[in-house]
């Protein structure tokens, strides 16, 4: 039987049909300005496809897991964005292409008791803009789906959150002594997840022992292990940047071991290629970075080794100009990076932004029947939060021609300007600003780390 497609409603008589699936960083910063011009004035439909009702800034699940940031707080509703911004948001998840008809395949959306809310349905397109992000690449490490956790969604970041805390409670009030593995966390992979998580649990882990669980002693009973295969933390990162945070994190009692490879993850720790074995009531894999697995099998598109798509420099996918990517499920190349890069835009929320921008000028360009642009990526340098602590490095590139590192408060100051900029993309200046005061008053009158 063949599935109902989606098609515009012909009396608002609107020529071109946008659909965007995903919607994270670029995805969501995409659609509203779409809507927001071409929604608005009805020169085009847009349809955002995403699977979660809600959205949250990716590089800020490190601090919804370590209970330093409430969600609630930050999360954007899809329906109510889309209904503000003159999109339509439709929930579900890609699962099929038909290019020759130009028609996304999405699965039937079941809730959490299992009941069909919406059945199977196809949405048809003139430009389709795949934004899917990326996911966690366990390299067929033995363990891993079984036994470790990932932040790859607000859920895994919750349900991460909610583990410790229980640890924390469980060890408070058991009558018997601590086990090996007992209020242990192991991180895999010391790339920036990795880092930020290990920097804000060494904080929450000890804010939430303060409030009452007065028979764990934090310093003696909380250890936090980050690991990581390459000979430093960060590794992608300029080596003066590595070994600044490699320094912080020790001072704050963070085990780091480098040049460890993990073998397998256990039910209760991680064993190493060496054979060691780290007993750990928590692991958290961190470690790679891939695009989701089904774009290798959609209708014949050319994909990478971890699933990018392979796309020319207008974006556009290389076998379909239809066809566009922008963001961490893009395979995009980057004449002008240097030795190390891989020759590829890095999978950063930067990087996202600033083709969620280019695709806006794109799709303008291709409703007027223009010769299309070139993307270039411009690096702006990396940023990585190590909490509330007295540092937060930063390495610059492209805003001075050459490399500066910073530290501090203008690096604090800088990092969270980048989240800032992804608010006002979705929000405008006014609601971002009364947002920010009724953050700040209600933080204020609240714990600082949730206890719950």
């Amino acid at each position: 039987m063949k599935q109902p497609t989606y098609r515009p409603d012909a009396s608002l008589k609107v020529p071109h049909r946008i659909v965007i699936v995903g919607g994270g960083a670029g995805g969501l910063e995409l659609a509203t300005r779409l809507g927001d011009t071409l929604g608005r004035r009805r020169q085009a439909e847009i349809t955002l496809i995403e699977k979660n009702r809600t959205h949250v800034w990716k590089p800020k699940l490190h601090e919804i897991a370590a209970g330093s940031m409430d969600m609630s707080a930050h999360e954007v509703g899809y329906l109510a964005q889309s209904h503000w911004h003159h999109f339509r948001y439709r929930v579900g998840e890609m699962v099929g292409l038909d290019r020759e008809r130009r028609e996304v395949l999405v699965a039937p959306y079941v809730d959490h008791e299992g009941q069909q809310i919406t059945p199977q349905r196809s949405f048809a397109y003139d430009t389709l803009v795949i934004a899917v992000g990326s996911q966690s690449n366990d390299f067929g490490t033995p363990g891993v789906y079984e036994h470790a956790m990932r932040l790859e969604c607000p859920a895994d970041a919750l349900r991460f959150h909610s583990r410790m805390v229980n640890a924390c409670i469980r060890a408070h009030a058991q009558a018997t002594p601590l086990l090996p593995q007992q209020l242990h966390v192991a991180i895999i992979g010391a790339g920036a997840t990795g880092v930020e998580l290990a920097a804000e649990l060494h904080r929450t882990t000890r804010e939430v022992v303060a409030f009452g669980l007065d028979r764990v002693d934090a310093d003696k009973d909380i250890r936090v292990t980050l690991i990581e295969a390459a000979p430093r933390v960060l590794p992608a990162l300029p080596e003066r940047l590595s070994k600044a945070t490699e320094d912080l994190l020790r001072k704050l009692g963070v085990d780091v071991l480098t040049d460890a490879k993990v073998a397998q993850v256990l039910p209760n720790g991680v064993r190493l290629g060496d054979g060691r074995a780290l007993p750990a009531e928590l692991v958290v894999w961190a470690a790679g970075v891939k695009a989701p697995d089904f774009l290798k099998e959609i209708a014949g598109l050319e994909t990478n080794r971890v699933n990018q798509l392979v796309v020319q420099p207008t974006l556009q996918t290389s076998r379909d100009p239809n066809i566009f990517a922008i963001g961490d499920c893009a395979a995009c190349s980057w004449p002008g990076a240097s030795q190390g890069k891989g020759g590829l835009v890095p999978p950063r929320a930067q990087a996202a932004h600033q083709q969620a921008s280019h695709m806006v000028k794109q799709i303008r360009r291709r409703m007027a029947g223009k010769p299309l642009a070139a993307y270039k990526y411009r690096d702006f340098g990396s940023l990585v939060s190590l909490g509330e602590f007295s540092t937060v490095g930063n390495m610059m590139g492209g805003l001075i021609g050459g490399s500066l590192m910073i530290e501090g408060m203008f690096a604090r100051l800088m990092y969270l300007s980048l989240y800032k900029m992804h608010e006002l993309a979705l929000h405008g200046f006014t609601k971002v600003a009364l947002d920010t005061l009724a953050r700040s008053i209600v933080r204020r009158t609240e714990p600082h780390v949730k206890l719950h």
